[in-house]
């Protein structure tokens, strides 16, 4: 079983955590992770993009000369593709990218990524995270405290204080252990997690 240090806010040792084998010590695998990479940013896609075909370009309804004996091409319309400011063929229209990925590809998929966090040494378990302000420079001390600069923190309950201070630091986020998903965990660099969230975590997916 996987055991790491439990830190204070202070950046302090206070003792150690025994973590969930199931879910912090399995095997990783990269394929499923890429899996659900490639989901999560397919199904982030709005797939709005559209361009118009020459059937909803406005104009070109006159030929715009007789068919022979101008010695000029043929053509039937200057809305045609290879006009300027003609239609577009085979354009891009409105279409959703979502796809599915089943539930035993998820459970693999979030278990790869947190045990690739204990193997890189790149979890922080803290004891709590009980801050009495809300302002940025209160977080960014305890980041600094720990020498992190990229990270995901994760809590067990909604801490107002923790979203409203890291809201405005670059490349740190704040999520909830019931909102957690693969591709946040691997775009941070470190993942930290108060120790009710691992508590949480273990208890959803181990």
């Amino acid at each position: 079983m996987p055991k790491t240090t439990l830190y204070n806010i202070q950046a302090e040792k206070v003792g150690e955590i025994e973590l969930s084998d199931s879910l912090f010590g399995s095997e990783v695998n990269v394929a499923v992770m890429h899996a659900m990479v490639k989901n999560h940013l397919a199904n982030c896609r709005q797939g709005t993009q559209s361009t118009k075909t020459r059937t909803e370009v406005r104009g070109g309804g006159r030929k715009p000369w007789r068919q022979k004996g101008t010695g000029r091409a043929r053509q039937g319309s200057i809305r045609a593709p290879q006009w300027t400011g003609g239609g577009v063929a085979l354009g891009p229209k409105p279409r959703s990218y979502r796809f599915d990925v089943n539930k035993k590809m998820r459970i693999v998929a979030l278990k790869s990524a947190l045990s690739a966090k204990v193997l890189s040494n790149d979890i922080i378990v803290l004891e709590n995270f009980d801050i009495d302000t809300h302002k940025t420079k209160e977080i960014a001390k305890i980041l600094s405290g720990f020498d992190v600069d990229n990270a995901l923190i994760v809590t067990a309950d909604k801490n107002e204080n923790v979203i409203k201070g890291a809201k405005n630091i670059p490349y740190i986020k704040t999520t909830l252990a019931s909102n957690i998903n693969v591709y946040d965990i691997l775009k941070h660099s470190k993942f930290i997690v108060t120790k009710d969230a691992v508590a949480e975590i273990e208890e959803v997916y181990a």
